[in-house]
């Protein structure tokens, strides 16, 4: 790298708009991987409660949100059973769709 380039990067690395960007590709990443994690978290823990989880149960509970991701791991608590989570799901995705078509 010649100086005149590294100067150009030094010039970028502290502008504002810079800054920012990397701030908020920062923060977007630690989301993501909370997100990952608890989700990984919430799944191990399932299974075990109930036992192995239905491959089209797993993909709804991939899709939730993280605030859903952390009431499913509170809910779980109180399951027996494989029904009482798609009991659980049946129930946020219809709440979620009544909220969606309240909203349009």
């Amino acid at each position: 790298m010649t100086r005149a380039h590294h100067d150009q990067f030094a010039k970028l690395c502290l502008s504002p708009a810079y800054r920012q960007w990397q701030a908020e590709t920062l923060d977007q990443g630690r989301q993501q991987g909370q997100q990952e994690g608890k989700l990984a978290l919430v799944l191990r823990q399932l299974t075990r409660k109930v036992g192995t989880i239905d491959a089209s149960v797993r993909s709804q509970i991939e899709t939730l949100s993280l605030p859903m991701i952390e009431e499913l791991g509170e809910a779980l608590l109180d399951f027996s059973n494989e029904n009482d989570l798609t009991a659980w799901l049946a129930e946020r995705s219809s709440q979620t769709e009544s909220g969606m078509s309240s909203n349009g």
